[in-house]
């Protein structure tokens, strides 16, 4: 008696958007099916797509293996971002790190500034992340959105106290938002609806925050995963959302990637992978030997 796989059909679908301009455009989301099933009734038109993580200011405290790869490039991020694109990323992602209030305290007009010069000069698509101070950022990113009009970055971090101002900011300039929200999806759903009251759905990307393996990943792949699954099982509308994992930094600053570079690696690429099998979209990493390494698994 000849067997057959079980095939699965799914009512909903994830909404497609599109990040960049010009010919440096890239497209998440879109799929039909759950994280890899391929074997089910469906389509997945996007592949996950692969950030490297660039910051505005030289970083202090990295382990030597982590800074290797980009040599003197980490002084300045336009060179930073150039190599990323050289190392093969789909996307660069920009963190305005010194506009933190609590560090170097940097105004909105130098972020905007550097973040055109990024945008400009490198050869994908941007994604940009304030320092995650919901002040600041109220300040900086309504600003880098002014600045960069037409270009069509994903900006962020949007959360509950600062989502209205720099959202419609965002919007007004020509650009696509990420939704921030504490590892809740009630949370997360309750802050898409606020956001749907003035923004199209299909400008949004879901950043649920990243836990890395081993500091409560666990937690990050159920809610990744419930929100898939809400979204093309259930076709709840606030959960068809792109889902971004920025886990590059929380997997970095570990004592075990710390420790060796062989051990840091590893916690990367194991956050990394989890993630993609929960839902991810989009996946932030700062090592191009991760990127390199999973690009070749997912091939």
């Amino acid at each position: 008696m000849e067997w057959t796989a079980p095939v699965e059909a799914h009512a909903g679908k994830v909404r497609e958007l599109t990040i960049g301009y010009e010919e440096k455009v890239s497209k998440v989301g879109g799929e039909s099916i759950l994280p890899l099933h391929f074997f089910d009734e469906g389509f997945s038109p996007n592949p996950p797509r692969f950030a490297l993580e660039v910051w505005d200011t030289e970083p202090e405290g990295w382990a030597e293996w982590v800074l290797e790869p980009f040599g003197d490039a980490v002084r300045d991020p336009v060179e930073w971002g150039r190599k990323c694109v050289d190392f093969g990323a789909d996307l660069v992602c920009l963190k305005l790190v010194s506009s933190d209030p609590a560090g170097k305290d940097a105004s909105p007009d130098e972020a905007a500034s550097l973040t055109r010069r990024v945008v400009e000069a490198i050869a994908v698509p941007l994604i940009v992340y304030g320092s995650g101070d919901e002040k600041k950022d109220a300040q900086v990113l309504p600003r880098v959105a002014e600045v960069c009009q037409g270009l069509n970055l994903l900006l962020g971090p949007l959360v509950k106290e600062n989502h209205e101002e720099i959202g419609r900011a965002a919007l007004l300039h020509g650009h696509s938002l990420i939704a921030q929200s504490p590892l809740d999806i009630n949370l997360m759903k309750e802050l898409n609806v606020g956001l749907c009251k003035f923004a199209p759905p299909e400008r949004i990307v879901i950043d649920p925050l990243s836990s890395p393996l081993g500091y409560g990943m666990e937690y990050t792949f159920t809610i990744m995963e419930r929100t898939k699954q809400a979204g093309v099982i259930s076709k709840d509308a606030m959960t068809q959302m792109p889902i971004i994992a920025d886990l590059g930094t929380e997997c970095w600053k570990t004592k075990e990637a710390r420790a060796s570079k062989e051990q840091g690696l590893a916690w990367e690429g194991i956050t990394a992978l989890s993630l993609l099998l929960a839902g991810a979209n989009i996946l932030v990493l700062r090592h191009p030997e991760t990127l390199r390494a999973l690009k070749e698994l997912i091939s």
